[in-house]
């Protein structure tokens, strides 16, 4: 505390009446205001209906000279009474000192706080610049996340033994054997509807026997890869996202960074190896469980036993098919993983950017899926016919 301050401290302890904030009238066309005119001093409910009571009963401010270089102390609060009083502006004649001139200063600049009472929308063409901006920075670190993940495969290549094995293993748990049951449901309902439809037309036509042909292709090459990539995406996908995503609402990404934990060798890297591994099994587990269903629906309602449904089936689906359906596979998973941890790796620390994340990462894995799927049947449009 300075010495000016604690003699003001002193003087105000002897006298307070002093620095009682308050107007006195030298004559009739000047006002000379005194005391310290603080937010403490305001703070009192009597001095303020007094200094109000005075205020009122003064001329309108532009007719007075206003004298305030005999104040003990001003601040913002007892200013800004002042210059309501005033009516927000200086009166022409007016005695300040140079502390006092910055502060009235800053009220003028200021000017009237006031909300804005109507709030323009950006324009469509705003709107489309922000939605194109928004998606080349998403697009940007979907390939600076590629990259990384590219880097440390090469590191796990090069060491082994220091991987992540155990989040491997346990991603592939969670991603290919708890999925099985709903793959195998929706694989085999999938392939009853098939049969029944294509059953229908070929009998027709009286093409029973070509109902292996239709069930085999499409399954094995279409149906399954694309199936199973769409069930894990919804299923998987969103866990991941949503695993990552609560990480970093809890802070622990943040502390893995403190630890010297790399966020893409022990998060990103092992759950796209997981499913890279796990989706061709999955492939091949709806392959089988969707033939079924269509191998039971073409018994009952073309007569085609089993016997002849298996032995036919080798020579109606070439090799080709099976291969192009594994490798779908791989790629399908690779892609769900890279997007289910964009998507979580973006989410803010927020519930609400939680829930938005989580279903954005379920759509655009799909999404992206479809895309692939026609990228596949475009390049191999002449292998395995």
């Amino acid at each position: 505390m300075t010495y000016q301050q604690n003699s003001l401290k002193l003087a105000r302890m002897s006298n307070p009446q002093a620095f009682a904030p308050g107007l006195t009238r030298p004559d009739p066309h000047s006002v000379a205001v005194h005391g310290a005119w603080r937010v403490l001093a305001l703070a009192d409910r009597d001095a303020v209906e007094r200094l109000e009571a005075a205020l009122r009963a003064l001329p309108p401010a532009h007719t007075l000279r206003w004298d305030l270089s005999g104040m003990a102390a001003l601040d913002h609060v007892g200013a800004q009474w002042l210059w309501n009083a005033w009516g927000r502006r200086r009166p022409p004649d007016l005695v300040l000192t140079a502390p006092q001139t910055e502060v009235f200063a800053r009220l003028e600049e200021s000017g009237e706080l006031a909300l804005p009472t109507h709030v323009e929308r950006p324009a469509l063409v705003d709107r489309l610049q922000q939605q194109v901006r928004g998606l080349a920075h998403d697009l940007g670190a979907f390939i600076a996340l590629v990259g990384q993940v590219m880097l440390d495969l090469l590191q796990f290549l090069r060491q082994p033994q220091r991987g992540p094995w155990r989040e491997i293993s346990a991603n592939l748990f969670r991603i290919g054997f708890q999925a099985l049951g709903i793959t195998a449901l929706v694989g085999f309902l999938i392939g009853i509807v098939l049969s029944y439809l294509s059953a229908q037309q070929l009998h027709t036509f009286g093409g029973d026997i070509y109902l292996v042909n239709i069930l085999g292709m499409s399954i094995i090459r279409e149906l399954g890869p694309l199936l199973a990539a769409i069930l894990v995406a919804g299923r998987s996908g969103s866990s991941i996202t949503a695993q990552i995503g609560v990480m970093r609402v809890t802070e622990e990404l943040d502390a893995m960074l403190v630890m010297g934990l790399p966020h893409g060798f022990r998060l990103v890297l092992p759950r796209v190896l997981a499913l890279a591994l796990a989706m061709p099994l999955l492939v091949v587990w709806t392959d089988t469980v969707a033939l079924l269903g269509g191998m039971t629906a073409g018994w009952l309602e073309l007569g085609l036993t089993p016997r002849y449904f298996i032995t036919s089936l080798p020579d109606a689906v070439p090799l080709a098919n099976y291969i192009i359906g594994l490798f779908k596979g791989v790629v399908f998973g690779v892609l769900i993983g890279l997007v289910a941890c964009h998507f979580g790796l973006r989410i803010a620390p927020d519930t609400d950017s939680l829930g938005r994340g989580t279903t954005s990462s379920v759509v655009t894995a799909i999404t992206v899926v479809i895309l692939a799927d026609a990228v596949f049947a475009i390049v191999f449009k002449g292998v395995g016919f």
